[in-house]
């Protein structure tokens, strides 16, 4: 097994606001970053789970978009609440948390 068990990229891509894709900063990304952070340590989850910013992802239309290896997992969380789903059931419980998931395989 590798260093974590769970990798969590957050997208905090910035643009342009005339660019027409949008981009995850500017709908919440970093609120929710910084949220999940303080909770994963808050849960004596550092070092099991790492949480780290991404650029684009490019999926900035369907943002704020997060990712999670080794599941290959696509989510778009809108907020607090959505993401704390994702932290106790797909992160803790290892179950996908469907109506937030994206590019479902």
């Amino acid at each position: 097994m590798g260093r974590f068990q769970k990798h969590i990229f957050v997208c905090i891509n910035e643009r342009k606001t005339e660019d027409k894709r949008g981009c995850c900063s500017s709908k919440g990304a970093l609120n929710l970053l910084s949220h999940l952070k303080g909770r994963v340590h808050a849960m004596g989850l550092k070092g099991k789970i790492r949480v780290n910013k991404a650029g684009c992802l490019d999926a900035c239309s369907q943002g704020p978009t997060v990712v999670i290896y080794p599941d290959e997992v696509w989510y778009a969380p809108r907020t607090e609440e959505d993401m704390e789903e994702i932290l106790t059931d797909h992160l803790l419980n290892n179950r996908r948390v469907e109506r937030l998931q994206i590019f479902k395989k």
